[in-house]
């Protein structure tokens, strides 16, 4: 069992004013720095601690299950948002975690940055580091106030404003069932690489190669995308008999072709690096200058490697890329719905267990996902001054490459 009271004592030490985030949550005790190994939420702990948020926060959290994994389990979404029963004309931010199972810090991130946001919401502007002045040094991965220290006296007020005027939408676990067996892949019997088989074969799909973006595209070239692997059910990488054959990817589809997102984030593990579409090929997209603009600012946050695929950048692949990623969720999200998606790898190996790593992830992409949402406030502006002139309908039907 575990709770996030660990890393807010980590977070005490760096801040002297901070107040513990929901304490009250969990009978979970702290422990010491580099103790013993970090302990990860659980599903059954994570809905919880939901339950028990959205009866305390009402007015600014909701929870609803966007649907149901083969085993049973559901697939919680939370909204942030000032108006949080209503759908307002303002942007929307979707975050989401653990499309692998066994990838724990990509939840872990985000059910901390809910717990903060709730936490910030309600309190004054508080003077973190004592000095006199307050909110002078946001999370931003830089000495905003020049004390030598980085990120130590947030502002409360930014919180508010990120809440009163976009709608985020968090996804933890997109894969409960996953997560709760330790492995990468859903929980679904397979039967047979393509469904006809009268007995069970094997269990799971790779979740992230299963959304339907370029899906066929794969059969022109088998060996540069390993496919091999994705029609092998046995596989690590298999990606189910047809596009969102799963619940848990149906589900995604489901709530995103239902609300108005800007921006999405999907959290992994693990090599502390970031990827944006395509994933299928080193071709450049439409939106690629605002790709890497924003790429780029989060890397200066969170400090990761902003990997560049494509024409002239600093990695370049033949096309296609030779084992890329079709399937994946970014590809699907940007090339049906023009939604800036980005891959965050988190941490530096997998599992990652060291306590004070995982803080460091979660404390940091406190400050990503706050500035994905303060970009989204201009991006559907930014996809028209910076994006091709060539139409959209051009893009998706003949620049398959």
């Amino acid at each position: 069992m575990k709770v996030v009271s660990f890393l807010l004592i980590c977070l005490f030490i760096m801040n002297a004013g901070f107040t513990t985030i929901n304490a009250s949550t969990s009978n979970k005790s702290h422990m010491p720095l580099n103790s013993a190994p970090y302990e990860y939420f659980t599903y059954q702990e994570m809905t919880d601690l939901f339950l028990d948020l959205e009866e305390n926060h009402s007015n600014i959290m909701s929870l609803a299950s966007i649907g149901r994994t083969y085993e049973g389990r559901d697939i919680w979404m939370v909204k942030l948002s000032d108006n949080v029963g209503e759908n307002e004309d303002e942007p929307g931010v979707l975050l989401m975690g653990a499309h692998h199972g066994n990838e724990k810090p990509s939840f872990e991130v985000l059910i901390f940055f809910i717990q903060y946001m709730l936490e910030k919401h309600g309190m004054e502007n508080t003077d973190d580091d004592n000095d006199g002045f307050v909110n002078e040094d946001p999370i931003d991965g830089f000495d905003n106030d020049g004390d030598g220290l980085i990120d130590e006296d947030p502002s409360e007020d930014r919180v508010r404003e990120v809440i009163n005027n976009t709608q985020i939408f968090l996804i933890p676990m997109v894969n409960p069932d996953g997560v709760e067996y330790g492995w990468r892949k859903n929980r679904a019997p397979n039967y047979g690489p393509d469904g006809k088989s009268d007995e069970i074969t094997s269990y799971g799909v790779d979740l992230n190669r299963n959304y339907g973006y370029r899906w066929y595209f794969t059969y022109l070239f088998p060996e540069q995308y390993h496919l091999d692997d994705l029609l092998n059910d046995r596989s690590w990488t298999y990606r189910g008999e047809k596009p969102f054959c799963e619940n848990e990817t149906r589900a995604v589809k489901n709530f995103v072709e239902s609300h108005s997102i800007s921006i999405s984030l999907s959290y992994h593990d693990y090599g502390e690096w970031m990827v944006f579409p395509w994933m299928h090929t080193s071709r450049h997209v439409p939106h690629e200058s605002l790709f890497r603009s924003i790429g780029e600012d989060i890397s200066k946050i969170n400090k990761y490697e902003l990997r560049i695929y494509g024409q002239y950048g600093t990695r370049e692949y033949l096309i296609p890329r030779f084992c890329g990623t079709p399937g994946s969720s970014e590809n699907w999200l940007y090339g049906r719905n023009r939604i800036i998606a980005y891959t965050v790898e988190l941490c530096e190996r997998r599992p990652e267990v060291n306590p004070d790593k995982v803080f460091d992830a979660c404390w940091k992409h406190v400050g990503v996902n706050l500035y994905i949402c303060e970009r989204s406030l201009t991006v559907e502006e930014e996809k028209v001054t910076l994006g091709r002139t060539i139409p959209w309908n051009f893009r998706q039907g003949l620049k398959i490459w």
